[in-house]
């Protein structure tokens, strides 16, 4: 019997607000996904500090809002036409794209609890003419879940499809993002949520006090050292101490945390901080909140495989702090499945739209918290 394949885009553009990531997926007899094209966009400076803004401030105009939405989804739209333009890969041989959107805000336990991502489909569909599929957190909310994550369903369709993994011990696939998120996967089971800041405060600190966009390599934070009376003001965070599932985003952890942290710590102690000190203490944070949810699943995940990917992977600092926290677990890049660090979660909105137009399943209840599995996103179809 002849495969059957077939081609969606992925579109991913996350806390971080560095650039709109493109993915070209194949999926073949709904067993096997794999990464075609990408490519990567940057975010011009005025569009990303729109968006930062109103991530911080939490307010703004109607008009405003529907400006920037429209903004944003004129900017996925061009990014789509160029990678198909600059892999030539034909508009039409794509099924359909998968566009996450970009999210301004979470809040999955309010009493009417919601998800906003800013996108239109409506204009990815027209100027793309291909179908596209947005707002795939909405059904999860709807049945009780937090929305988020959604990514570590694609992390056990992918890993049970490999006969790279070994599937007899712990895998946890680590995501540092904006948002530093983890997918548990171990003999057939599947968790999933997110552990806190990844890069985010980390790369505001680096704006603020730096005026660059991220700490190269994390050498400016190597450069200092972890205080930690201040690391354990930031461990005090009620969010540390949520049990799963849980989620969050820029809406909570930003600039207006972490100098709001660092004051209540100046004027109880009196201390004063380095700013290369507060970057290392930053990464320890990132490290010390990822490696105890892992530790403290059970006593079973002592030790295994840690895929990492996301911005985060390429922070050398940060990566040290992390493997001295977990120092029985072997850590391997996601180039080990074939799968670029910097495209994992383009790639997994791909693969979430291969499920909606397959009337499959878009969340893992187990991981979201929702009461049932349910088919994730709305479709735009494209014009005729």
């Amino acid at each position: 019997m002849a495969r059957q394949t077939s081609l969606y885009i992925g579109i991913m553009s996350g806390t971080s607000v560095d650039a709109i990531d493109v993915a070209v997926v194949e999926v073949i007899d709904n067993q096997q996904c794999h990464l075609i094209s990408t490519l990567a966009v940057p975010f011009t400076k005025a569009l990303r500090n729109e968006v930062i803004a109103l991530c911080n401030a939490q307010q703004t105009t109607l008009t405003a809002l529907g400006h920037l939405t429209n903004k944003l989804s004129f900017a996925y739209a061009e990014a789509v036409n160029l990678c198909l333009s600059t892999n030539k890969i034909k508009h039409s041989s794509i099924i359909a794209i998968g566009c996450h959107g970009q999210t301004v805000c979470h809040s999955p336990n309010s009493e009417f609890p919601f998800s906003m991502q800013l996108v239109n489909g409506n204009i990815i569909a027209a100027e793309t003419s291909i179908n596209t599929i947005t707002d795939f957190r909405g059904m999860d909310l709807a049945v009780g879940g937090q929305g988020a994550p959604l990514i570590p369903l694609f992390h056990d369709f992918l890993f049970n499809n490999t006969q790279i993994v070994n599937r007899e011990q712990p895998t946890v696939l680590l995501n540092i993002g904006g948002i530093a998120n983890l997918s548990i996967l171990n003999k057939g089971s599947t968790l999933g949520f997110d552990t806190g800041p990844g890069n985010i405060l980390l790369d505001a600190a680096a704006e603020h006090f730096y005026n660059l966009k991220y700490d190269h390599e994390g050498s400016l934070a190597a450069s200092g050292q972890c205080n930690d009376i201040l690391l354990k003001h930031f461990l005090s965070d009620p969010y540390f101490k949520l049990a799963a599932p849980k989620s969050t985003g820029r809406e909570y952890f930003n600039l207006t945390w972490l100098l709001k942290n660092i004051v209540d710590v100046t004027k109880t102690t009196e201390l004063t901080f380095k700013t290369a000190d507060i970057m290392a203490t930053l990464c320890h944070l990132t490290a010390h909140t990822i490696a105890e949810s892992i530790l403290e699943l059970d006593e079973h995940y002592s030790s295994g495989d840690l895929y990492i990917f996301g911005g985060g992977y390429h922070n050398q600092y940060l990566l040290s702090q992390l493997q001295q926290s977990l120092p029985n677990w072997t850590f391997h890049s996601t180039e080990t499945l074939n799968i670029d660090s910097d495209y994992m979660e383009a790639m997994a909105f791909g693969w979430l739209a291969h499920q909606h137009v397959n009337h499959l399943p878009g969340n893992a209840p187990r991981v979201t918290g929702a009461k049932q599995a349910v088919v994730c996103g709305q479709l735009t179809k494209a014009p005729l």
